[in-house]
């Protein structure tokens, strides 16, 4: 469904600077000075209205979490669920390459919840987990770094298990349906609710660089 266009959303991404980054490529190699504490960074690639990014920053303190996302109208959600979180800060950009936003080893674990699936085959190096992108990963994640994809999209999940496995990485993890395990630690998002009442599973799969 196409979005409502809110002529306003520019100028109110400008006015909250406190929680959107402005300069994201100026900060390269030195996220961890716009929070209040340095520790590990989680990324969301695609925050969408936010409420995930709310629920993990707020359940795990112990984190600092960026959020992606390009659309300003659905940003403009996102801002208000994270105003007071000290831990969370937004960027408005359509990130073609994290290497230019990101330094090697900067980022501790990356989400890729509910991504465009692009199903065409003519649109396969758009997915998010082509192994161009897996590069881009691999680069800016810690050695020890995880990748946490979450999809309603059963050829996209069966996509990327072979794009992870061709690329060498480890899946540590691989789950057919989400909530029939009742993982109190699960933070949904938007789309997870609207699809999980309509009784689609949820696939995750957490994989790490060997």
């Amino acid at each position: 469904m196409r979005l409502r266009n809110k002529p306003w959303a520019d100028d109110y991404i400008k006015e909250h600077t406190s929680n959107v980054e402005q300069d994201p490529y100026d900060r390269k190699g030195n996220w961890q000075s716009i929070f209040h504490k340095e520790q590990p960074i989680a990324l969301e690639i695609g925050t969408g209205k936010g409420r995930f990014i709310e629920g993990m920053a707020t359940y795990n303190p112990e984190f600092n979490f960026i959020g992606i996302e390009r659309d300003k109208n659905v940003i403009v959600s996102a801002i208000n669920k994270i105003k007071e979180l000290t831990n969370t800060k937004l960027v408005h950009v359509n990130a073609r390459d994290l290497r230019d936003m990101f330094s090697e080893n900067e980022i501790d674990r990356i989400y890729l919840n509910f991504s465009d699936p692009w199903p065409k085959t003519r649109h396969e190096k758009r997915r998010l987990t082509y192994y161009t992108f897996l590069e881009q990963y691999q680069s800016v994640l810690h050695n020890q770094g995880k990748i946490i994809m979450k999809t309603d999209n059963r050829k996209l999940f069966e996509y990327s298990l072979v794009s992870f496995s061709q690329f060498g990485m480890k899946l540590e993890d691989v789950t057919l349906d989400l909530h029939a395990l009742e993982d109190e630690t699960n933070v949904m998002t938007e789309y997870e609710e609207k699809f999980s009442n309509k009784g689609q599973p949820i696939y995750r799969c957490i994989a790490s660089f060997q």
